[in-house]
């Protein structure tokens, strides 16, 4: 007897349909496993589509907004040691995630390179297939016109095939359409289009962001800045040790720098005295120069701010200025153990400045001093001083003095801009017994516990009496930058924006011209009864907004019409 209970065998379809079913009955549809290569595929698919590359084109921006707001070792080292002694806390943790070096962190780098490899992703493929669209023949034409939006048609009477089908060639041809001509159903007509550049001016536009890309890690890599503060009536040398600060590419080559000479010989500024609201602030400021190049040659140029000195493959740009107070400090006997203009760093619009004084050897004991100048002083309640106009018009140097270990005996830098006092003594300041030494252009002083003396020398000692204008020399900080790929880089980014133009601004387009052969009775009511005569449909089809696809085949009927006689008024 057979058991009620047993499910009878399945043929080959029952199965496969007993499996369809189990599968619908389940949890939900099964998506097919995509395995290594499907997965490798699809996330090349992902990568290289023009959403990403948008998208990582806008993250490269956010990316690179920390770098305008934070000072970057590679254009600003000195910006980037007051950072952190303006902010101590802050400073360590903003430099653990590299943000004082955004141009060269992996994290902006992955972003960069991402950002090349989905636009060559995008373009290759987008290159080859504009490439066959040019070569292939215009698309036929559609069965029924009339559904096309911009349609239009015309009756002529007294015009036979030939003759409509040649001057509708003729007129798109001069318009710069491709044109080809079909025939189906008995019907004559021809398709044409243009706008091509339209695509060539996307790939371009992609294809120079790509070139902008790879100029500006070319450049990166063979190119260097550098930095170099210069007081007047000094030279710099374009060689690597007479820079302050420089920051050479990966691929940069000492060899390569040209060994010209650059000579400040005066700065000027000119400030604001007739606007009393703005009373005091800078109009202009230039640096002029005597360059020397290799060969001895030599030349008067001029620095200012947005015009650098483009020299010798080189830009030298102008940063900064500020003071730079001659100071000379002799031992008890007279013998002089330091003499320099030592540059002083603006704190505030009217340049009150801080400085730092060094002098390791000559003298009973090291001896540090931070200098505050003031050039045009005006004293506080407290015994302090403030500066209350940027030029040199009552300029006072205030000096406080340390003795002890300078903390350079070690071998490791030291700013020139900052004093470690920690293992160091107050002898004059605030903080001392002794006040601090306060001196005008020409003034001398003794230095505290019989160390010897110090003298603030006037630079214009041949001055009228209470006439400061030039004591005191001033200095131009410089960022000379050598990027041989700049000129690369220039190109591109016209493409890039002649690219983007042409992309915007051309239409792409088809228009058809389906000539139908009418006789002379249903032509319409002008045709001559013993002629004959044509129907002619018109149409275009945009390939993404054209706002002026209308009035174009409009014209095309008009122009049609016109060099197949028909009158117009």
């Amino acid at each position: 007897m057979d058991d009620p209970n047993a499910r009878p065998e399945l043929d080959g379809e029952n199965a496969e349909s007993e499996a369809s079913s189990t599968v619908a009955q389940g949890d939900g549809p099964v998506s097919p496993k995509l395995g290594v290569i499907g997965s490798l595929r699809f996330f090349w698919r992902q990568l290289t589509s023009m959403k990403t590359a948008i998208l990582l084109l806008l993250l490269l921006a956010i990316a690179a907004i920390p770098g305008s707001l934070v000072p970057q070792r590679s254009s600003d080292p000195n910006g980037v040691t007051q950072y952190f002694t303006d902010n101590p806390d802050l400073a360590p943790i903003l430099d653990k995630i590299q943000l004082f070096d955004v141009y060269s962190s992996p994290w902006f780098s992955a972003v960069y390179i991402l950002l090349f490899i989905s636009l060559i992703g995008c373009i290759i493929p987008r290159t080859k297939h504009h490439f066959d669209a040019m070569r292939a023949r215009p698309p036929r034409t559609p069965a029924r016109l009339s559904r096309l939006a911009d349609h239009r048609e015309e009756t002529y009477a007294d015009v036979d095939v030939e003759t409509a089908l040649a001057e509708a060639r003729s007129i798109l041809t001069s318009s710069r359409y491709r044109v080809e001509e079909y025939e189906q159903r008995g019907v004559r007509s021809l398709s044409a289009e243009r706008g091509y550049l339209r695509e060539t001016g996307n790939l371009v536009f992609h294809a120079s962001l790509v070139g902008v890309l790879i100029a500006v890690g070319v450049g990166g890599g063979f190119g260097y800045s550098g930095q170099r503060v210069v007081v007047e009536g000094q030279s710099f040398v374009n060689s690597v040790i007479d820079y302050d600060s420089i920051n050479p590419g990966r691929f940069f080559d000492e060899d390569s720098l040209s060994p010209y000479a650059l000579n400040l010989d005066s700065f000027d500024v000119t400030y604001e005295t007739a606007n009393l609201d703005a009373y005091g602030q800078p109009i202009d400021f230039t640096a002029h120069v005597t360059t020397t190049t290799p060969d001895g040659e030599s030349s008067d140029q001029e620095i200012k701010v947005n015009h650098p000195l483009r020299f010798e493959g080189t830009d030298v740009f102008l940063l900064g200025n500020g003071y730079a107070p001659t100071i000379t400090v002799r031992d008890p006997d007279g013998k002089v153990v330091f003499t320099d203009s030592v540059p002083f760093l603006p704190q505030d619009a009217n340049l009150t400045s801080i400085g730092v004084v060094k002098i390791p050897d000559g003298l009973s004991e090291q001896v540090g001093m931070v200098g505050f100048f003031y050039p045009t002083a005006q004293p506080l309640d407290d015994g302090a001083f403030t500066s209350t106009y940027p030029d040199l018009v009552l300029p006072i140097l205030s000096l406080n003095v340390y003795t002890g270990d300078l903390g350079i005996d070690d071998g490791v830098p030291r700013s020139v801009y900052t004093l470690n006092t920690d293992e160091m003594t107050q002898v004059a300041g605030r903080d001392s017994d002794v006040e601090a030494i306060q001196l005008s252009p020409g003034d001398t002083a003794e230095l505290p516990n019989g160390l010897g003396s110090i003298e603030f020398e006037n630079a214009n000692p041949d001055a009228a009496a209470g006439d400061y204008s030039g004591s005191v020399p001033r200095f131009a900080s410089l960022d000379i930058h050598n990027d041989p790929s700049q000129v690369w880089v220039l190109v591109f980014a016209v493409l890039v924006v002649l690219g983007l133009l042409t992309s915007l601004f051309v239409p792409r387009r088809r228009v058809w011209v389906a000539v139908h052969p009418v006789s002379a009775a249903s032509a319409d009511d002008t045709a001559d009864e013993s002629g004959s005569g044509v129907r002619v449909e018109y149409a275009g089809l945009a390939r993404g907004e054209d706002p002026g696809l209308a009035d174009a085949v409009d014209a095309l009927a008009y122009r049609h019409g016109t060099a197949l006689g028909v009158e117009r008024p």
